[in-house]
């Protein structure tokens, strides 16, 4: 991480709750001046308070960290509403279906920004029998490869995680697939809209 959690993201936080600053103090055990003196710029909390301030006000370490809780209106978990995070330093895949805030190795990772397919990241679709047949026209060496292919309905995700020297392709049951999506370790995430469900 490159921040700390900040005096402003407490003092939202407490005030979100309807919390004095005295009743704050007391659920972590410090003094309603320590609680003034970090929402006045004037310190910071020490690091084993993290987790107890985050339980307090019910959001992860991470958000607390970050400065900005998630709120996530897709309370029905709605799969259509799905978003993807790759880590850049190990390419870890992530997928969300709504708001969340992700971290990994230390990074808070940034929801990924699907692109239209272009000319160099040309897609064919084949039925075989009840599953579609994805081939992807790219080049799958170490240095710029797809390193996923994700198959998205309504009620599910399916995925196929692929690796440099490989075939970018994979087989995905046809039933209810809306939305296809890959990553190019270079270029990012894209989706096809599939027309056939």
């Amino acid at each position: 991480m490159d921040q700390y959690v900040t005096g402003a993201m407490i003092k939202a936080l407490r005030e979100k709750r309807a919390m004095t600053q005295l009743a704050f103090a007391e659920c972590i055990h410090v003094s309603d001046k320590a609680v003034s003196k970090w929402e006045n710029g004037k310190g910071f909390p020490d690091i084993s308070l993290l987790q107890t301030i985050a339980e307090t006000f019910q959001v992860s370490v991470v958000e607390l960290l970050d400065g900005s809780a998630v709120q996530n209106t897709n309370v029905s978990a709605n799969m259509l509403r799905s978003k993807f995070y790759v880590c850049p330093l190990c390419g870890n895949v992530i997928h969300s279906m709504g708001e969340t805030l992700v971290s990994c190795h230390g990074i808070t990772l940034p929801t990924l920004e699907a692109e239209v397919i272009d000319d160099g990241h040309q897609v064919t679709i084949d039925i075989v029998e009840d599953e579609y047949f994805v081939e992807i026209a790219h080049e799958m060496t170490k240095k710029h490869y797809i390193s996923m292919i994700a198959a998205l309905s309504s009620d599910r995700l399916q995925i196929v995680k692929l690796y440099p020297e490989g075939n970018a392709q994979a087989r995905f049951k046809i039933n209810g697939v809306k939305t296809l999506y890959f990553y190019c370790n270079r270029d990012g995430l894209y989706q096809m809209k599939m027309t056939k469900s």
